[in-house]
């Protein structure tokens, strides 16, 4: 029979945790007594109230109090995992072969968590994360879905998706928006195929039972650039309006060109003092972080040079836009290279290297909005 202890120090007269994670007491002073404090089992009650009990549609919440409420830090089900491209792009082109694009709408397959076992769809316990095709010719309808979604593309030239009736361009490495309630479809007019990793609040919107979609026909797009190329084009620029209107889109930019975010890594770079640069994706109106739930970071790492991020109370997927390296999360490395991905469960032990002379590029997906909407975002030193 197993028993769940929890250590804690009685200091006058009020309770008073250890985190593992933290070397100090909570409440700051010293302690004087360790008490062992034991709960209780379901095997400790007798089969008449337990049957009693689930003919009453109740349960007792001490046996399970510690798989809910674990002390000082959560116990993920998450595990740290490398999805090779060069492992998933044959079943995924197999996948163009074997399913028109009729017959599957979106022809998607996902990366499943390990630790939630295969068919989980769910990188993370908040992220979905997919990789899509669409082959030349192609359209993928249109339709809005109460999830969010970004999409960056990993392989390919000629594809395009329209929000809400602008037409943005796919290019490598770029990040495209389709916000919940956004309308958006896809169209290929290229010669070979487009790859790109979606990424979702899914698991989240399936938790609350708020999941849905509605479907349209396919939309015209405006005949100008999107506002990336026109409105939004200069970092720290804003188009003029009229203070007293309404306030501008909720999401005024959906498109973020990789050739930009890599030259401001780069400069960033180079007046840091040497160290590895990072830049987040924001609403340019707002500041913000480009998704409600969702946040995405952009990540030079340099040769040599080992980066060792705080203790994240966010998980976390990571896919290289180019560059080679390695990543440590919890004392497991995975060896990387262009287009992969990997994982992080909530707050992971990772240090980063770039291999090579040249550096890295790879963006960081992670559930850090949607923690500090709910109040609880927190880094630990290591």
């Amino acid at each position: 029979m197993q028993s769940n202890i929890d250590t804690v120090a009685i200091i006058s007269g009020s309770i008073c945790h250890k985190p593992p994670l933290i070397g100090n007491w909570k409440c700051g002073a010293p302690w004087e007594t360790i008490v062992s404090k034991v709960l209780g089992t379901l095997a400790d009650l007798p089969q008449d109230y337990r049957d009693a009990m689930a003919r009453a549609g109740v349960a007792p919440l001490w046996p399970q109090m510690r798989n809910v409420l674990p002390h000082h830090a959560p116990v993920p089900v998450t595990k740290s995992h490398l999805w090779a491209y060069a492992d998933v792009r044959p079943l995924l082109l197999r996948a163009g072969e074997l399913t028109p694009v009729e017959k599957a709408e979106r022809r998607v397959l996902f990366l499943a968590d390990p630790g939630r076992g295969q068919g989980a769809m769910q990188a993370t316990s908040t992220i979905y994360v997919g990789l899509q095709l669409l082959l030349p010719g192609e359209t993928a309808p249109a339709h809005k879905h109460t999830p969010s979604a970004a999409r960056i593309v990993v392989e390919g030239d000629g594809a395009y998706t329209i929000v809400d009736g602008d037409k943005l361009p796919m290019h490598a490495g770029d990040l495209i928006l389709t916000p919940g309630g956004c309308w958006h479809d896809h169209g290929h007019s290229g010669t070979a195929p487009v790859i790109w990793l979606d990424a979702l609040d899914l698991p989240l919107f399936v938790y609350l039972e708020g999941s849905y979609a509605v479907e349209a026909p396919l939309q015209a797009h405006r005949n100008r650039p999107d506002p990336s190329e026109v409105e939004y084009r200069a970092a720290g620029h804003a188009p003029v309006r009229r203070r007293d209107r309404a306030a501008p889109a909720a999401y005024p930019m959906m498109r973020f060109p990789w050739a930009r975010t890599e030259a401001a890594l780069r400069h960033v770079a180079a007046h840091n003092g040497g160290t590895s640069a990072e830049l987040d994706y924001i609403n340019p109106e707002t500041g913000q972080s480009c998704l409600p739930t969702m946040g995405f970071t952009a990540m030079l790492l340099r040769p040599g040079v080992a980066v060792r991020p705080p203790l994240r109370s966010a998980s976390a997927v990571y896919h290289v836009v180019g560059g080679h390296g390695s990543t440590t999360i919890n004392g497991a490395t995975h060896t990387w290279g262009p287009k992969d991905s990997f994982s992080a469960p909530v707050f992971a032990a990772i240090e980063h290297k770039a291999a090579g002379d040249a550096p890295a590029f790879v963006i960081r997906i992670h559930d850090t909005p949607l923690q500090e909407k709910l109040g609880y975002y927190e880094e630990r030193e290591r």
